[in-house]
């Protein structure tokens, strides 16, 4: 069963952007960095002035994630709406997606 996995993963992402899913590229990053800031900062790094440490996991930093070669806002998209089993099950609408992928993407013109 394990070895369909990679199938089924492609098969979801080209189901998605059939669909139109992609066709969304704007987003609010500020919006983003505080929809993160709540929600993701239990795992990974959000921003370097974040409050709260990890906790829960050591997830890579979001500077690591969107710094990644090969790295698009259509990965980004995938990766959020298909589930990771190291990964809790959050279903984030369409909207908080592009918002987060909009300010992970914002983090590559900060180095």
């Amino acid at each position: 069963m394990q070895r369909f996995a990679p199938i089924a993963t492609l098969g979801s992402i080209l189901a998605l952007a059939s669909t139109g899913v992609f066709a969304q590229t704007s987003g609010d990053p500020e919006t983003g960095r505080a929809f993160a800031l709540q929600v993701c900062t239990p795992c990974h790094v959000v921003a370097e002035d974040q409050l709260s440490p990890r906790r829960l996991a050591t997830a890579p930093d979001f500077r690591a994630i969107a710094t990644t070669r090969g790295m698009t806002e259509m990965s980004l998209h995938a990766f959020l709406s298909t589930p990771h089993p190291t990964m809790p099950n959050l279903i984030l609408s369409q909207s908080e997606q592009n918002d987060v992928i909009s300010y992970m993407l914002s983090l590559r013109s900060q180095e």
